[in-house]
Protein backbone atom coordinates (compact mmCIF):
# COMPACT_ATOMS: atom_id res chain seq x y z
CA UNK A 1 0.00 0.00 0.00
CA UNK A 2 1.38 3.46 -0.89
CA UNK A 3 1.97 6.28 1.60
CA UNK A 4 -0.88 8.32 0.09
CA UNK A 5 -3.46 5.79 1.32
CA UNK A 6 -2.43 5.86 5.00
CA UNK A 7 -5.31 6.82 7.26
CA UNK A 8 -7.95 5.49 4.87
CA UNK A 9 -9.38 2.01 4.67
CA UNK A 10 -8.70 0.58 1.22
CA UNK A 11 -11.04 -2.23 0.13
CA UNK A 12 -8.90 -5.36 -0.28
CA UNK A 13 -10.30 -6.05 -3.76
CA UNK A 14 -8.82 -2.69 -4.92
CA UNK A 15 -5.32 -4.04 -4.29
CA UNK A 16 -3.28 -5.89 -6.89
CA UNK A 17 -2.51 -9.42 -5.60
CA UNK A 18 1.13 -9.07 -6.76
CA UNK A 19 2.18 -5.59 -5.62
CA UNK A 20 -0.52 -4.99 -2.94
CA UNK A 21 -0.90 -1.45 -4.36
CA UNK A 22 -4.19 0.12 -5.46
CA UNK A 23 -4.80 -0.90 -9.07
CA UNK A 24 -4.64 1.92 -11.61
CA UNK A 25 -5.55 -0.22 -14.61
CA UNK A 26 -7.24 -3.46 -13.46
CA UNK A 27 -7.26 -6.26 -16.03
CA UNK A 28 -8.60 -9.82 -15.95
CA UNK A 29 -6.48 -12.85 -16.88
CA UNK A 30 -8.00 -15.88 -18.60
CA UNK A 31 -8.07 -17.54 -15.12
CA UNK A 32 -10.58 -14.92 -13.95
CA UNK A 33 -8.18 -13.19 -11.51
CA UNK A 34 -7.82 -9.40 -11.69
CA UNK A 35 -4.39 -7.73 -11.54
CA UNK A 36 -2.98 -4.28 -12.19
CA UNK A 37 -1.79 -4.16 -15.82
CA UNK A 38 1.71 -2.91 -14.99
CA UNK A 39 2.26 -5.60 -12.34
CA UNK A 40 1.00 -8.51 -14.43
CA UNK A 41 2.97 -7.23 -17.43
CA UNK A 42 6.18 -7.42 -15.36
CA UNK A 43 5.25 -10.88 -14.08
CA UNK A 44 4.56 -12.26 -17.55
CA UNK A 45 7.68 -10.69 -19.08
CA UNK A 46 9.98 -12.34 -16.53
CA UNK A 47 8.48 -15.82 -16.53
CA UNK A 48 9.59 -18.38 -19.11
CA UNK A 49 6.67 -20.67 -18.24
CA UNK A 50 3.76 -18.26 -18.20
CA UNK A 51 1.41 -18.92 -15.28
CA UNK A 52 -1.23 -17.10 -13.24
CA UNK A 53 0.52 -15.77 -10.08
CA UNK A 54 -2.31 -16.81 -7.75
CA UNK A 55 -3.71 -20.02 -9.25
CA UNK A 56 -0.37 -21.18 -10.77
CA UNK A 57 -2.36 -22.35 -13.80
CA UNK A 58 -0.46 -22.24 -17.13
CA UNK A 59 -1.76 -19.53 -19.45
CA UNK A 60 -2.46 -20.54 -23.01
CA UNK A 61 -3.98 -17.11 -23.68
CA UNK A 62 -2.27 -14.02 -22.27
CA UNK A 63 -4.92 -11.60 -23.50
CA UNK A 64 -5.68 -9.06 -20.74
CA UNK A 65 -9.31 -7.92 -20.54
CA UNK A 66 -9.88 -4.49 -18.94
CA UNK A 67 -12.01 -4.68 -15.77
CA UNK A 68 -13.98 -1.47 -16.40
CA UNK A 69 -16.38 -1.98 -13.50
CA UNK A 70 -13.59 -2.31 -10.93
CA UNK A 71 -11.69 0.63 -12.44
CA UNK A 72 -14.73 2.90 -12.09
CA UNK A 73 -15.22 1.76 -8.48
CA UNK A 74 -11.57 2.57 -7.69
CA UNK A 75 -11.83 5.97 -9.38
CA UNK A 76 -15.02 6.78 -7.44
CA UNK A 77 -13.37 5.72 -4.18
CA UNK A 78 -10.37 7.95 -4.98
CA UNK A 79 -12.69 10.92 -5.64
CA UNK A 80 -14.57 10.40 -2.35
CA UNK A 81 -11.28 10.19 -0.44
CA UNK A 82 -9.69 13.21 -2.15
CA UNK A 83 -9.76 15.17 1.20
CA UNK A 84 -7.29 12.56 2.54
CA UNK A 85 -4.80 13.37 -0.21
CA UNK A 86 -5.70 10.51 -2.53
CA UNK A 87 -5.48 11.37 -6.22
CA UNK A 88 -7.92 9.97 -8.75
CA UNK A 89 -6.24 7.76 -11.33
CA UNK A 90 -6.88 8.87 -14.91
CA UNK A 91 -8.70 6.50 -17.24
CA UNK A 92 -5.96 4.49 -18.99
CA UNK A 93 -5.67 4.42 -22.73
CA UNK A 94 -6.83 1.10 -24.18
CA UNK A 95 -3.91 -1.05 -25.35
CA UNK A 96 -3.59 -2.17 -28.93
CA UNK A 97 -5.63 -5.28 -29.72
CA UNK A 98 -4.50 -8.34 -31.65
CA UNK A 99 -7.06 -7.57 -34.36
CA UNK A 100 -5.53 -4.11 -34.83
CA UNK A 101 -2.05 -5.65 -35.09
CA UNK A 102 -3.32 -8.19 -37.62
CA UNK A 103 -4.84 -5.36 -39.68
CA UNK A 104 -1.48 -3.54 -39.76
CA UNK A 105 0.33 -6.73 -40.78
CA UNK A 106 -2.20 -7.29 -43.55
CA UNK A 107 -1.94 -3.69 -44.77
CA UNK A 108 1.86 -3.88 -44.77
CA UNK A 109 1.70 -6.49 -47.55
CA UNK A 110 0.88 -3.60 -49.88
CA UNK A 111 4.21 -2.19 -51.18
CA UNK A 112 2.92 1.38 -50.89
CA UNK A 113 1.92 0.94 -47.24
CA UNK A 114 4.68 -1.38 -46.00
CA UNK A 115 7.07 1.22 -44.58
CA UNK A 116 4.28 3.19 -42.89
CA UNK A 117 2.86 0.03 -41.28
CA UNK A 118 6.28 -1.21 -40.13
CA UNK A 119 6.97 2.10 -38.43
CA UNK A 120 3.56 2.05 -36.74
CA UNK A 121 4.17 -1.53 -35.57
CA UNK A 122 7.55 -0.50 -34.15
CA UNK A 123 5.92 2.34 -32.20
CA UNK A 124 3.38 -0.13 -30.81
CA UNK A 125 6.11 -2.62 -29.84
CA UNK A 126 8.09 0.05 -28.00
CA UNK A 127 5.10 1.01 -25.81
CA UNK A 128 5.10 -2.04 -23.52
CA UNK A 129 5.96 -5.74 -23.22
CA UNK A 130 2.35 -6.86 -23.59
CA UNK A 131 2.23 -5.33 -27.07
CA UNK A 132 5.41 -7.23 -27.96
CA UNK A 133 3.88 -10.50 -26.81
CA UNK A 134 0.63 -9.81 -28.67
CA UNK A 135 2.58 -9.11 -31.87
CA UNK A 136 4.52 -12.34 -31.52
CA UNK A 137 1.30 -14.26 -30.79
CA UNK A 138 -0.31 -13.18 -34.08
CA UNK A 139 2.76 -14.10 -36.17
CA UNK A 140 4.52 -10.76 -36.55
CA UNK A 141 7.97 -12.36 -36.11
CA UNK A 142 7.36 -14.85 -38.93
CA UNK A 143 6.15 -12.11 -41.23
CA UNK A 144 9.16 -9.89 -40.49
CA UNK A 145 11.48 -12.84 -41.13
CA UNK A 146 9.81 -13.28 -44.52
CA UNK A 147 10.39 -9.61 -45.42
CA UNK A 148 14.06 -9.92 -44.40
CA UNK A 149 14.60 -13.14 -46.36
CA UNK A 150 12.72 -11.87 -49.44
CA UNK A 151 13.74 -8.19 -49.73
CA UNK A 152 11.97 -5.81 -52.09
CA UNK A 153 13.06 -2.43 -50.71
CA UNK A 154 16.32 -2.06 -48.75
CA UNK A 155 14.82 0.55 -46.42
CA UNK A 156 11.90 -1.78 -45.63
CA UNK A 157 14.33 -4.58 -44.75
CA UNK A 158 16.22 -2.26 -42.38
CA UNK A 159 12.94 -1.34 -40.66
CA UNK A 160 11.92 -5.00 -40.43
CA UNK A 161 15.28 -5.97 -38.84
CA UNK A 162 14.97 -3.14 -36.31
CA UNK A 163 11.37 -4.09 -35.44
CA UNK A 164 12.20 -7.79 -35.11
CA UNK A 165 15.04 -6.97 -32.71
CA UNK A 166 12.83 -4.69 -30.59
CA UNK A 167 10.12 -7.36 -30.36
CA UNK A 168 12.40 -9.31 -27.98
CA UNK A 169 11.04 -12.59 -29.33
CA UNK A 170 10.70 -15.42 -26.78
CA UNK A 171 13.16 -18.35 -26.66
CA UNK A 172 10.62 -20.64 -28.33
CA UNK A 173 9.94 -17.99 -30.96
CA UNK A 174 13.67 -17.58 -31.69
CA UNK A 175 14.08 -21.34 -31.96
CA UNK A 176 11.18 -21.47 -34.43
CA UNK A 177 12.67 -18.64 -36.51
CA UNK A 178 16.03 -20.41 -36.64
CA UNK A 179 14.46 -23.64 -37.85
CA UNK A 180 12.08 -22.01 -40.33
CA UNK A 181 14.50 -21.50 -43.23
CA UNK A 182 18.20 -21.21 -44.04
CA UNK A 183 17.36 -18.20 -46.19
CA UNK A 184 16.45 -16.10 -43.15
CA UNK A 185 19.70 -16.85 -41.29
CA UNK A 186 21.70 -16.21 -44.47
CA UNK A 187 19.84 -12.94 -45.02
CA UNK A 188 20.71 -11.77 -41.49
CA UNK A 189 24.34 -12.79 -42.10
CA UNK A 190 24.38 -10.69 -45.29
CA UNK A 191 22.91 -7.70 -43.46
CA UNK A 192 25.45 -8.18 -40.67
CA UNK A 193 28.22 -7.98 -43.25
CA UNK A 194 27.00 -5.30 -45.64
CA UNK A 195 23.70 -3.83 -44.43
CA UNK A 196 22.61 -0.40 -45.61
CA UNK A 197 23.22 1.19 -42.20
CA UNK A 198 25.36 0.58 -39.12
CA UNK A 199 22.16 0.35 -37.09
CA UNK A 200 20.66 -2.50 -39.16
CA UNK A 201 24.00 -4.35 -39.17
CA UNK A 202 24.14 -4.10 -35.36
CA UNK A 203 20.56 -5.34 -35.00
CA UNK A 204 21.32 -8.26 -37.36
CA UNK A 205 24.28 -9.30 -35.19
CA UNK A 206 22.22 -9.03 -32.00
CA UNK A 207 19.40 -11.07 -33.54
CA UNK A 208 21.79 -13.79 -34.68
CA UNK A 209 23.36 -13.89 -31.20
CA UNK A 210 19.92 -14.40 -29.59
CA UNK A 211 18.93 -17.01 -32.17
CA UNK A 212 22.12 -19.06 -31.77
CA UNK A 213 21.68 -18.95 -27.99
CA UNK A 214 18.20 -20.46 -28.42
CA UNK A 215 19.09 -22.90 -31.21
CA UNK A 216 19.46 -26.67 -30.91
CA UNK A 217 23.08 -27.98 -30.78
CA UNK A 218 22.76 -29.61 -34.20
CA UNK A 219 21.85 -26.22 -35.70
CA UNK A 220 24.82 -24.52 -34.05
CA UNK A 221 27.18 -27.23 -35.34
CA UNK A 222 26.03 -26.50 -38.91
CA UNK A 223 27.65 -23.03 -38.95
CA UNK A 224 29.72 -22.49 -42.11
CA UNK A 225 33.20 -20.99 -42.50
CA UNK A 226 31.76 -17.95 -44.31
CA UNK A 227 29.82 -17.12 -41.12
CA UNK A 228 33.13 -16.86 -39.25
CA UNK A 229 34.56 -14.81 -42.11
CA UNK A 230 31.73 -12.33 -41.61
CA UNK A 231 32.41 -12.12 -37.87
CA UNK A 232 36.08 -11.57 -38.66
CA UNK A 233 35.16 -8.57 -40.82
CA UNK A 234 33.03 -7.16 -37.99
CA UNK A 235 36.09 -7.28 -35.70
CA UNK A 236 38.41 -5.84 -38.37
CA UNK A 237 36.02 -2.98 -39.21
CA UNK A 238 34.06 -2.26 -36.00
CA UNK A 239 30.51 -0.93 -36.36
CA UNK A 240 29.89 -0.11 -32.71
CA UNK A 241 30.86 -1.42 -29.27
CA UNK A 242 27.51 -3.12 -28.98
CA UNK A 243 28.10 -4.89 -32.31
CA UNK A 244 31.64 -5.92 -31.35
CA UNK A 245 30.44 -7.39 -28.05
CA UNK A 246 27.61 -9.25 -29.81
CA UNK A 247 30.06 -10.66 -32.39
CA UNK A 248 32.39 -11.86 -29.62
CA UNK A 249 29.47 -13.42 -27.69
CA UNK A 250 28.49 -15.19 -30.90
CA UNK A 251 32.00 -16.61 -31.25
CA UNK A 252 32.12 -17.68 -27.60
CA UNK A 253 28.71 -19.32 -27.95
CA UNK A 254 29.24 -21.27 -31.20
CA UNK A 255 32.93 -22.26 -31.00
CA UNK A 256 32.50 -25.09 -28.45
CA UNK A 257 30.19 -27.05 -30.77
CA UNK A 258 31.28 -29.66 -33.32
CA UNK A 259 34.06 -28.57 -35.66
CA UNK A 260 33.35 -24.87 -35.18
CA UNK A 261 36.75 -24.22 -33.57
CA UNK A 262 38.47 -25.49 -36.71
CA UNK A 263 36.16 -23.44 -38.93
CA UNK A 264 36.92 -20.30 -36.91
CA UNK A 265 40.67 -20.94 -37.12
CA UNK A 266 40.36 -21.56 -40.86
CA UNK A 267 38.61 -18.20 -41.22
CA UNK A 268 41.58 -16.46 -39.56
CA UNK A 269 39.81 -15.52 -36.34
CA UNK A 270 42.85 -16.12 -34.10
CA UNK A 271 45.12 -13.47 -35.64
CA UNK A 272 42.27 -10.93 -35.84
CA UNK A 273 41.37 -11.46 -32.17
CA UNK A 274 45.04 -11.02 -31.17
CA UNK A 275 45.33 -7.79 -33.18
CA UNK A 276 42.09 -6.51 -31.66
CA UNK A 277 43.32 -7.36 -28.17
CA UNK A 278 46.57 -5.47 -28.77
CA UNK A 279 44.64 -2.23 -29.37
CA UNK A 280 41.76 -2.81 -26.93
CA UNK A 281 41.31 -0.51 -23.94
CA UNK A 282 37.87 -1.70 -22.75
CA UNK A 283 37.71 -4.22 -19.92
CA UNK A 284 34.70 -6.30 -20.99
CA UNK A 285 35.77 -6.54 -24.65
CA UNK A 286 39.30 -7.56 -23.59
CA UNK A 287 37.85 -10.29 -21.37
CA UNK A 288 35.73 -11.62 -24.24
CA UNK A 289 38.66 -11.54 -26.69
CA UNK A 290 40.65 -13.68 -24.26
CA UNK A 291 37.68 -16.05 -23.94
CA UNK A 292 37.64 -16.51 -27.72
CA UNK A 293 41.38 -17.28 -27.72
CA UNK A 294 40.81 -19.74 -24.88
CA UNK A 295 38.11 -21.53 -26.88
CA UNK A 296 40.26 -21.74 -30.02
CA UNK A 297 43.35 -22.90 -28.09
CA UNK A 298 41.43 -26.05 -27.18
CA UNK A 299 42.34 -27.34 -30.67
CA UNK A 300 45.88 -27.86 -32.05
CA UNK A 301 45.34 -25.56 -35.04
CA UNK A 302 44.21 -22.74 -32.75
CA UNK A 303 47.29 -23.07 -30.53
CA UNK A 304 49.52 -23.17 -33.61
CA UNK A 305 47.98 -19.91 -34.87
CA UNK A 306 48.48 -18.25 -31.48
CA UNK A 307 52.15 -19.28 -31.36
CA UNK A 308 52.72 -18.30 -35.00
CA UNK A 309 51.62 -14.73 -34.31
CA UNK A 310 54.56 -12.67 -33.12
CA UNK A 311 52.55 -11.06 -30.32
CA UNK A 312 50.19 -13.95 -29.53
CA UNK A 313 51.74 -15.43 -26.43
CA UNK A 314 53.00 -12.03 -25.26
CA UNK A 315 49.58 -10.33 -25.29
CA UNK A 316 48.02 -13.24 -23.38
CA UNK A 317 50.78 -13.08 -20.78
CA UNK A 318 50.47 -9.29 -20.58
CA UNK A 319 46.83 -9.56 -19.52
CA UNK A 320 47.58 -11.49 -16.33
CA UNK A 321 46.83 -9.01 -13.48
CA UNK A 322 46.28 -6.22 -16.02
CA UNK A 323 42.51 -6.04 -16.54
CA UNK A 324 40.48 -8.11 -14.12
CA UNK A 325 40.35 -11.40 -12.27
CA UNK A 326 38.30 -12.85 -15.13
CA UNK A 327 41.00 -11.87 -17.63
CA UNK A 328 43.73 -13.32 -15.40
CA UNK A 329 41.85 -16.60 -15.02
CA UNK A 330 41.29 -16.87 -18.80
CA UNK A 331 44.91 -15.96 -19.64
CA UNK A 332 46.21 -18.67 -17.29
CA UNK A 333 43.84 -21.20 -18.95
CA UNK A 334 45.27 -20.28 -22.37
CA UNK A 335 48.86 -20.65 -21.15
CA UNK A 336 47.89 -23.99 -19.60
CA UNK A 337 46.58 -25.28 -22.96
CA UNK A 338 49.77 -24.15 -24.73
CA UNK A 339 52.13 -25.51 -22.06
CA UNK A 340 50.37 -28.88 -21.82
CA UNK A 341 49.63 -29.64 -25.45
CA UNK A 342 52.06 -27.50 -27.48
CA UNK A 343 54.94 -27.07 -25.03
CA UNK A 344 57.90 -28.00 -27.23
CA UNK A 345 61.44 -26.83 -26.43
CA UNK A 346 61.13 -23.51 -28.32
CA UNK A 347 57.76 -22.65 -26.78
CA UNK A 348 59.02 -23.40 -23.28
CA UNK A 349 62.04 -21.13 -23.83
CA UNK A 350 59.84 -18.36 -25.28
CA UNK A 351 57.58 -18.50 -22.22
CA UNK A 352 60.61 -18.20 -19.98
CA UNK A 353 62.05 -15.21 -21.84
CA UNK A 354 58.70 -13.42 -21.98
CA UNK A 355 58.42 -13.57 -18.20
CA UNK A 356 55.48 -15.96 -18.17
CA UNK A 357 57.15 -18.21 -15.60
CA UNK A 358 57.77 -15.39 -13.13
CA UNK A 359 54.18 -14.19 -13.56
CA UNK A 360 52.87 -17.67 -12.84
CA UNK A 361 54.93 -17.75 -9.63
CA UNK A 362 53.28 -14.46 -8.70
CA UNK A 363 49.85 -16.02 -9.34
CA UNK A 364 50.67 -18.54 -6.60
CA UNK A 365 51.45 -15.71 -4.17
CA UNK A 366 48.30 -13.70 -4.91
CA UNK A 367 44.72 -14.81 -4.29
CA UNK A 368 43.50 -15.51 -7.84
CA UNK A 369 41.08 -18.29 -6.95
CA UNK A 370 41.79 -21.95 -6.28
CA UNK A 371 41.31 -23.18 -9.85
CA UNK A 372 43.58 -20.51 -11.33
CA UNK A 373 46.27 -21.18 -8.73
CA UNK A 374 46.02 -24.92 -9.36
CA UNK A 375 46.43 -24.41 -13.09
CA UNK A 376 49.43 -22.09 -12.56
CA UNK A 377 51.03 -24.65 -10.26
CA UNK A 378 50.46 -27.46 -12.76
CA UNK A 379 52.03 -25.40 -15.59
CA UNK A 380 55.11 -24.70 -13.45
CA UNK A 381 55.41 -28.39 -12.51
CA UNK A 382 55.18 -29.48 -16.17
CA UNK A 383 58.45 -27.79 -17.13
CA UNK A 384 60.15 -27.46 -13.75
CA UNK A 385 63.32 -29.19 -15.00
CA UNK A 386 63.98 -26.35 -17.45
CA UNK A 387 62.40 -23.39 -15.64
CA UNK A 388 63.20 -23.85 -11.95
CA UNK A 389 66.94 -23.11 -12.16
CA UNK A 390 66.61 -20.30 -14.70
CA UNK A 391 68.12 -16.90 -13.93
CA UNK A 392 65.14 -15.34 -15.74
CA UNK A 393 62.95 -15.79 -12.67
CA UNK A 394 63.34 -12.98 -10.09
CA UNK A 395 64.79 -14.12 -6.74
CA UNK A 396 61.75 -12.92 -4.78
CA UNK A 397 59.52 -15.20 -6.88
CA UNK A 398 61.65 -18.33 -7.12
CA UNK A 399 60.78 -19.15 -3.51
CA UNK A 400 57.15 -19.70 -4.53
CA UNK A 401 58.09 -22.16 -7.30
CA UNK A 402 56.29 -25.43 -6.44
CA UNK A 403 58.46 -28.38 -5.54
Amino acid sequence: MSDSTKGTEVPSYFLCPISLEIMKDPVILSTGITYDRESIDKWLSTKENVTCPLTKQPLTDIELTPNHTLRRLIQSWCTINAPFGIERFPTPRLPISKSQILKLLQDSKSPNLQMKCLRRLKTIAMENDMNKRSMEAVGAADYLAYIIANPSEVSNVDEAVSLLYHLHVSQNGLKALFGKSDEFVEALTRIMQCGASFESRTYAILLLKSMYEAAEPIQVMAVKVKFFNTLKQILLNPISRKATKAALKLLIGVCPWGRNKLKAVEAGIVSVVIETLLDCDEKRISEMLLMVIDQLCMCADGRAELLKHGAGLAIVFKNIFRISQVATKTAVKIIYSVAKFSGNKNVVQDMLQLGVVGKLCLVLQVNCGNKTSEKAKEILMMHARIWKKSSCIPCHLISSYPS
